[in-house]
């Protein structure tokens, strides 16, 4: 494992002293502290600090292994899934085999969220939890990529250039291989960067780079040795719907987005912290593969996360209030698009997501809920 060990989750036995230093790391409890309680961290950092300390040392005294600090994270996902959801589903599990490891290619909504409900499945499915891509862009922090290596991640090296590019796609894919051939599941975005105007598309980028851990094969074999499976995350409402409005807004009118150093942190803990209404995650079923093509590959992964996503009342209501804004052209659509009965909560709840934003914001907001219908519609 030494080749992988930059990139690579903490193992076992560099569990307990890297949180023992995590403990001691004060920009780390002063963002744990900042997280729970922001007011009195500025009045009064040295107290709460302390508590915090005391607090998360208590929560984390048990761990000793990647399976202990499994069973924390759960705990944790207990509470969130209780806060910020009103029902929690998943579908396709029961076609996967237990007595083997899958790469599991999924939509992407949300920077921790997706990958957490992946995981909080197959973990009370008492199957292998996975091991997760997540971009480099995201790791601004030592500490942070401590906790995301704590938490079964591996770091995909997206800030490279050239032949160090070249050779750290060559390592990342070599190393979701090694974790397929030794009963490790994993998890990665069918592309990078999130969804944020809810299209669900697989970048065939990605398909290449997953094939160069195996060059000697055709890429179609090195891809079926993955034993991908593709995935769909569906939620009814996303909690950072108003964050993607506004980048999407800045981006149509100014032709970039500003991020700040603060932008990816905003956004992983109001992808938490937020209300996410309904979640299903499907799973599909293994793909069968008689291409090297990689846009035909893609394709087929498409086509399961667009069959498998569930569409909500907030999906079609969306869609309704674009049409009647005369932002899109229903008739083509299947006619149920056009008629779905949706309920006053929904169209109450929804009209407040609304009315809780600038309107020139509205276009955007809605076309991101709107287009996985359309999608679904398109293809048939």
């Amino acid at each position: 494992m030494d080749q992988f060990k930059d990139i690579r989750p903490y193992q076992d036995d560099e569990i307990r002293p890297v949180l023992n230093a995590l403990l001691k790391n004060r920009d780390f409890i002063l963002s744990i502290a900042r997280f729970y309680n922001p007011t009195l961290t500025r009045l009064l950092p040295f107290l709460v600090t302390h508590l915090a300390t005391r607090r998360l040392k208590a929560q984390l005294k048990n761990v000793t292994s990647v399976a202990t600090m499994q069973d924390v994270i759960a705990i944790y996902m207990d509470k969130m899934i209780g806060d910020t959801t009103t029902g929690l589903t998943h579908s396709g599990l029961d076609k996967l085999d237990h007595g083997k490891s899958y790469l599991f290619i999924s939509n992407h909504r949300d920077i921790t969220m997706d990958p957490a409900f992946v995981n909080y499945m197959l973990y009370h499915e008492d199957l292998e939890t996975v091991q997760i891509a997540i971009g480099d862009n995201l790791l601004k922090e030592p500490f942070v990529t401590d906790l995301m290596r704590l938490n079964k991640s591996f770091i995909v090296r997206r800030s490279l250039k050239g032949r160090e590019l070249l050779k750290a796609l060559d390592l990342l894919s070599r190393y979701m291989h090694h974790c397929i051939e030794h009963n490790q599941n994993v998890w990665i975005a069918q592309r990078e960067g999130r969804a944020k105007d809810g299209v669900d598309i697989t970048d065939p980028a990605l398909i290449k780079m997953l094939a160069r851990g195996k060059k000697e094969l055709p890429r179609g074999q090195s891809i079926a040795n993955l034993h991908v499976v593709p995935i769909a995350i569906s939620y009814e409402y996303d909690a950072c719907d108003k964050l993607k409005a506004e980048e999407l807004y800045q981006i149509k009118t100014t032709g970039k987005f500003e991020k700040t150093d603060q932008s990816d942190i905003h956004s992983i803990v109001t992808g938490m912290m937020g209300q996410k209404g309904h979640v299903h995650v499907a799973f599909g079923e293994e793909l069968e593969l008689d291409t090297d093509d990689p846009n035909e590959i893609a394709s087929k992964i498409d086509a399961q996360i667009l069959a498998n996503y569930r569409l909500y009342d907030s999906n079609f209501l969306a869609l309704e209030l674009l049409e009647k804004s005369g932002e899109v052209d229903i008739p083509p659509l299947a006619e149920d698009a056009r008629k779905r009965n949706i309920n006053d909560s929904t169209r109450e709840e929804f009209e407040r997501r609304l009315a809780n934003m600038d309107s020139g914001l509205h276009k955007y907001f809605l076309s991101m809920y709107a287009n996985p219908v359309i999608s679904r519609y398109k293809k048939g």
